[in-house]
């Protein structure tokens, strides 16, 4: 299982995004490619302990049970609901989330898996420094593959 904690990975991820362009469209959902940026950049404020979105009453009901699937094997499903404080809806400039995220990514790595927070995931709950990397990495693959890359 791939952990954005492992450099090779964060490399991959770091590569991927380059390939991103302005006028990069995705095979689903409604963000554009800047609004998809700065929406990965928001949820890696979270894993950084950054912001610390509450808990909903749905997370508080089944997110520990439905936990696995943001650090197992299997994708994302496409058009999964988000986080409401990190859902991008405004314009974006696509330049400087390209670099801010890179920034964000390469600094949570070198942190590495002590600086990750201990504050729950808003619908997961109370995750792993190594369930944090895993599912870190998962949620860039899924939304770099909306973008075909």
């Amino acid at each position: 299982m791939n952990n954005i904690f492992e450099v090779l990975f964060t490399e991959e991820i770091l590569k991927r995004i380059d390939n991103l362009s302005a006028n990069s469209k995705p095979s689903w959902g409604k963000m554009d490619v800047a609004q998809m940026l700065a929406h990965c950049s928001s949820f890696q404020d979270i894993a950084m302990g950054y912001s610390m979105p509450p808990r909903g009453w749905l997370g508080l009901l089944v997110g520990r049970f439905a936990k696995t699937m943001f650090y197992n094997d299997k994708p994302l499903p496409h058009n999964m609901s988000t986080i409401p404080t990190i859902l991008i809806t405004d314009k974006k400039d696509f330049e400087i989330e390209r670099e801010r995220l890179k920034e964000k990514i390469t600094t949570f790595q070198k942190n590495g898996p002590e600086a990750c927070t201990s504050h729950p995931h808003p619908f997961f709950g109370k995750l792993s420094s190594e369930q944090w990397g895993h599912g870190i990495y998962k949620h860039l693959d899924h939304h770099l593959k909306q973008f075909r890359v």
